[in-house]
């Protein structure tokens, strides 16, 4: 049975999603990359719950009224992606992994190889949610 995985889109209103740069450690799956923040579904906990408990973790988020985009099969995972307008001051969000966020648009993610095959995913939410 493949892992589950969740992962969120925020979406600013500038039409921009935000991405983390993955911490650059060489034994980490795709240091040193762009990536959609998430993480993996832990024993006993639904993606939902996990992609609440992972942005208290990662960015000390509290996020709510977020909704489900789609559920991806990827070679090595099931990845539940969620959704949610949001304008973070990326300033004021203090990760505890990764390196930085940064807004990006569909643009950017043309011209930016992600972590995770995330491209599709991303490429996909911009061509639906417009």
């Amino acid at each position: 049975m493949k892992r589950k995985g969740c992962s969120i889109i925020f979406l600013n209103n500038k039409m921009q999603i935000l991405l983390f740069l993955r911490d650059n450690i060489p034994d980490i799956p795709y240091p040193n990359m762009w990536d959609i923040p998430g993480g993996h579904v832990e024993k006993d906990e639904t993606p939902k719950q996990c992609i609440v408990r992972e942005m208290k973790e990662e960015m000390d988020l509290d996020i709510q009224g977020f909704a489900e985009f789609k559920i991806v099969e990827f070679v090595d995972r099931i990845e539940y992606v969620f959704w949610k307008r949001e304008n973070l001051d990326i300033s004021k969000i203090k990760l505890t992994e990764g390196q930085c966020l940064k807004w990006f648009t569909e643009d950017d993610i043309r011209n930016t190889h992600l972590a995770c095959g995330f491209n599709e995913v991303a490429l996909d939410f911009f061509r639906e949610k417009k």
